[in-house]
C-alpha cells in the first residue's frame, strides 16, 4: 500500500498572489457603426486628406473668389496684353483678349461648380425617389419605373443636353444647363438605390415598424431610406465630377452657357483658336478642371471603400 508521499504534489498559488485578469468593458466608448468605422478608416489615409483639401479649396474659391484674387476677370482686359506671359500680379499670363487667366480660373470655378452641384442635386433627387419607390413597393410600380429608367439609361445624357440647350438657346442659364444634365443622368443612381432598398427592406426593423402601426410610406421615409443612403452619397461625389466634365464638354461644343459666362469649359473653348501660339491659355483651365474632377472622383472612391467592410478587410 502506497503512502501519501508517493502521490504527485500540486502547487496552488495563494489567491492574494494570483493575478486575475477580467475582460474590461469600456462603457463610455461609443458603439461601433458603419459611418464611425468608415471615418476611422478614412482618417488614416493620406489620399483622403489630399483630395479633401483640394475639394475644400475649390469650394472656397467658388464661394469667395475675392479671397484668391482682386483682379476683375473681364473689366481689366487689354488687347495690349493679348496672349502675354506671366507678369507682376498676373502669375498665369493673359488670354487672347488680354484678360487675366488666373482671375478667370478663380471666378470660373463658381459657374462650373454651380452647374455641377445643381445637376447632381437634380439627378440624385430623381434617382432616389424613383429607386426607392420601385424597390420598396415592387409589383407593377417597380416594373413601370424600371422601364422608364431603362429608357433614360439608354439615352446618353450629353447628347440629350446638347438637344435641350439647342432648343432652349434663348434661355441658357445655370438652371437650364443643370436640368439638361441632371434630368437625364439619374437612371444609374436609381438602379443602385433600388438594389439597396431591396436589401434593406428585408431587415427586422422594417417588420417592427409595420407591427407598430406605421404605414408603408412612413416606414420607407423613416427607416428604409436613411439606412440605404450610403451608396447615394458615394454616387453623388462621382456624379458631381461627371457633371463638371459635362458642363465643360457642352461649353466646348458651343452649346453651354454662352460666351458671356465665365467657366472653365468656356475658357478652354475660347483658347483653342490660339493653341499654337499661346497654349498656356488652354492648359491652365484644363489643369484646374482635371485636378478638381480627379479630387472628387478620388474622394468618392475612398468613401466607397471605407463604407465597404470587405474592402477594409482586404487592406
Amino acid at each position: 500500500m502506497s503512502s501519501n508521499s508517493d502521490l504527485p504534489t500540486h502547487f496552488v498559488a495563494p489567491i492574494k498572489d494570483a493575478a486575475v485578469v477580467v475582460d474590461a468593458v469600456r462603457v463610455d466608448e461609443k458603439p461601433s457603426s458603419l459611418w464611425r468605422d468608415a471615418w476611422r478608416d478614412l482618417r488614416k489615409r493620406p489620399t483622403f486628406w489630399i483630395s479633401l483639401a483640394i475639394v475644400a479649396v475649390v469650394l472656397l474659391m467658388a464661394a469667395f473668389p475675392t479671397l484668391f484674387t482682386h483682379t476683375p476677370p473681364n473689366d481689366n482686359c487689354q488687347l495690349a496684353n493679348s496672349n502675354g506671359g506671366p507678369a507682376a500680379g498676373h502669375p498665369l499670363g493673359f488670354t487672347f483678349q488680354g484678360c487675366d487667366i488666373y482671375a478667370r480660373i478663380v471666378w470660373g470655378s463658381r459657374t462650373s461648380l454651380a452647374v455641377g452641384l445643381l445637376a447632381t442635386l437634380i439627378g440624385s433627387s430623381i434617382g432616389l425617389v424613383m429607386g426607392a419607390l420601385a424597390g420598396f413597393y415592387g409589383g407593377w410600380l417597380d416594373s413601370l419605373l424600371s422601364r422608364v429608367g431603362d429608357i433614360f439609361f439608354a439615352i446618353p445624357y450629353i447628347l440629350a443636353a446638347v438637344v435641350v440647350m439647342s432648343v432652349f438657346s434663348n434661355y441658357r442659364n445655370v438652371f437650364t444647363l443643370a436640368l439638361a444634365i441632371g434630368g437625364f443622368a439619374w437612371a444609374s443612381t436609381a438602379r443602385v438605390v433600388r438594389a439597396e432598398i431591396l436589401r434593406v427592406r428585408q431587415a427586422d426593423f422594417v417588420t417592427a415598424s409595420r407591427a407598430l402601426g406605421q404605414s408603408r410610406f412612413q416606414t420607407l421615409v423613416s427607416h428604409v431610406v436613411p439606412n440605404a443612403i450610403a451608396p447615394l452619397i458615394v454616387l453623388s461625389t462621382l456624379a458631381l465630377a461627371a457633371a463638371i466634365v459635362a458642363e465643360a464638354t457642352l461649353a466646348f461644343l458651343g452649346v453651354g452657357l454662352g460666351s458671356g459666362v465665365m467657366s472653365w469649359g468656356a475658357d478652354i473653348s475660347n483658347a483653342q483658336t490660339s493653341l499654337r501660339v499661346a497654349p498656356m491659355a488652354l492648359i491652365w483651365p484644363s489643369i484646374a478642371l482635371t485636378v478638381t474632377v480627379l479630387a472628387f472622383i478620388l474622394l468618392g472612391e475612398l468613401i466607397r471603400d471605407a463604407l465597404d467592410p470587405r474592402a477594409r478587410a482586404r487592406r
